[in-house]
Parts: structure tokens; C-alpha cells; sequence
């Protein structure tokens, strides 16, 4: 027998539990309880069917029902998240077995439990026109709840796109339109003297200005869903704002992305009402937020705008609701 094993061999010498000696403090429930910035590695699944690793950051918390406990089983929602979790495809019937476990495993001390895993979804991207792809990066944010046996599935993610100011695009087509009859008058004019003219710096003496601009959304998932559909939504959230940001860029995708700039014309609040149009129609989606941030170019504050499905009991149309 070694030492350590005779040591615990002898009477009085067992490994004092804190936890099950009477609380003896101040007593009250409280509302969560777990711990925060775990790293686990999880698969996700892309658009393709691909299942791709990455790094999560997770939080798990139960509720204290009970005043008279001294706290919860940290332990035993590690050990769930680790042999739940861990190198596993991240999907809602997995979402569900763990908080599940979480409020199985404190009976007694808890009714609730939330999970949190934050992490970058990665999916190559195709560019406008040339025969390139490149990687992209999106924050995506997962959070399952269980309260009262109800549980339920809410997913965030952050949409980088370009937007291109309608006023500053009006004032600029004026000054061309000045420049124009500055140089050529009022009278007939050559159709190739103005073709060069137009690829001067004199002819597009005015350009509108446009900023790299962020679309956060976060929806509420049907409960029939088996899959996370974070591909499907960046898709959705792209098509209709049409002017997604390039990784591979050659110099018909820049052409190209300056070309849909221009076709698409947007203030927040179009950017906003667009994605909203786009939403309602999904019947994936229970309930929305979104917010649009337009990181503006000619000014040193941000342009934005914020709206909800509008469902009973679902998101606040709150400036204080706002995804970090």
C-alpha cells in the first residue's frame, strides 16, 4: 500500500465535501450559476455537408432554486459539456441532451439551464466572376435554454457586406453631370469623344462613398429543425443585401463588386428592411432581431438601424437589446 492509500486508509482521514456541510450565509435562489470562457473543440457543419472542427467558447449556467444549498455541482457540467460536447457536431438534438443533463444532474437545486458557444464559422466562398474561392470568416453565436421543460434554440451571426450611400451617389452623378456640360456644352457632342471622356479622371471627377457595414441577426429556430442552419442563413442574409464582402478577389470580381455596389443603393434603413423582408418568409425562423451598422466613411459615428419579427412574447424593439 502506498503512503498516499495508507494515509486515506485511516479513520477520520476521508476528503472533506464543503458542499454538503450545512450553508450557514446569507440565503436566497440565484438566477445562474456556471462558469464561462470553457474552450472546447466542436464540428460544425457548412452549407456543403461538410463537417469542419473549431474552437468554441462556451458558458454553461443552471439556476439555484434552492436557498438553503451552498451552490451547485460545478463538476458535473464540465464533465457534460466535455463528454457531450467535445468533438461533437454541434446540433440542436445535441443542444438539447446537454441542458437536459444539466437540470437531470442538480435535481433538487435547479428547473433551468443555458449554453453558450461562441466561435468563427468558416465556409469558402466563390467569388463574383473569376474562377477563385477564398476563405471567409463569420462570428456565430448558439444558445439553448431549458426553462420549465421548454427548450429552446437561438442563433446569432454577423454578416460583413458593403454599403454604398444614395445621397453622396446622387451628389456625385451631379458633379459629373456639370463636368459634362463644362467640357462638351449643349449641342452635339461625338458619342466616342465622350466614351473617352467618361474614362478619365475629369469625367468621374466624383465618387459616392460607401463603408464596410455589418448585419447581426439573431433568429429563434423551429423546433422540428435537426440542423443548425447557419450556411442557409448567411445566404439568405447575402442575397439580399447583394453586395457581400470578397476574400479572392481578381479584377473582374472588384469589377464587379463596384458594379452591384451601384445597383444597390442603401441607407441602413433599406439595408434593415431588406433583411426584414427576407426573414419573414422563412419558416425556419419563429421569431427575428436584426441590426445593420453601417460604419460609416464620412462620418465618425456609425449609421444604424434595428428591427424585429414582431411575434407575441418574441424580441423587443429595445436599443438596449443588441448583439456584443
Amino acid at each position: 500500500m502506498t503512503a498516499i492509500n495508507a494515509y486515506q486508509a485511516l479513520p477520520g482521514n476521508v476528503m472533506p465535501d464543503i458542499a454538503k456541510q450545512p450553508h450557514t450565509g446569507p440565503k436566497g435562489t440565484l438566477n445562474w450559476v456556471g462558469m464561462s470562457a470553457i474552450e472546447l473543440p466542436v464540428i460544425v457543419m457548412d452549407s456543403s455537408g461538410h463537417r469542419n472542427q473549431t474552437l468554441a467558447r462556451v458558458q454553461a449556467y443552471v439556476n439555484l432554486t434552492n436557498p438553503d444549498s451552498k451552490g451547485i455541482h460545478m463538476s458535473r457540467l464540465y464533465l457534460a459539456l466535455d463528454s457531450m460536447l467535445g468533438m461533437s457536431e454541434l446540433s440542436p438534438g445535441v443542444l438539447h441532451q446537454i441542458v437536459s443533463q444539466f437540470v437531470d444532474s442538480h435535481e433538487g437545486l435547479s428547473d433551468a439551464a443555458y449554453l453558450e458557444c461562441h466561435f468563427n464559422y468558416y465556409e469558402k466562398r466563390s467569388s463574383l466572376l473569376s474562377n477563385n474561392a477564398g476563405w471567409k470568416s463569420y462570428p456565430v453565436k448558439v444558445i439553448a435554454t431549458q426553462r420549465a421543460g421548454q427548450f429552446e434554440v437561438e442563433l446569432q451571426v454577423e454578416v460583413p457586406y458593403s454599403s454604398t450611400c444614395p445621397c453622396s451617389a446622387a451628389l456625385s452623378r451631379q458633379i459629373i453631370q456639370d463636368g459634362f456640360r463644362d467640357t462638351f456644352g449643349e449641342g452635339t457632342v461625338d458619342a466616342e469623344a465622350v466614351y473617352a471622356w467618361l474614362g478619365t479622371t475629369q469625367g468621374i471627377s466624383a465618387t459616392p462613398h460607401s463603408q464596410r457595414s455589418i448585419a447581426q441577426v439573431k433568429i429563434r429556430l423551429s423546433e422540428k429543425l435537426r440542423d443548425l442552419p447557419i450556411g442557409s442563413l448567411i445566404d439568405r442574409i447575402e442575397n439580399a443585401l447583394q453586395t457581400p464582402v470578397q476574400a479572392a478577389v481578381k479584377r473582374e470580381d472588384e469589377q464587379e463588386f463596384a458594379r452591384l455596389n451601384a445597383a444597390n443603393l442603401m441607407f441602413c434603413e433599406d439595408a434593415a428592411r431588406r433583411l426584414k423582408f427576407a426573414l419573414s418568409d422563412d419558416i425556419a425562423v419563429c421569431d427575428f432581431w436584426l441590426r445593420v451598422n453601417h460604419l460609416e466613411s464620412l462620418h465618425a459615428h456609425d449609421a444604424v438601424a434595428v428591427a424585429v419579427k414582431g411575434v407575441e412574447g418574441g424580441y423587443l424593439d429595445d436599443p438596449r437589446d443588441y448583439v456584443p
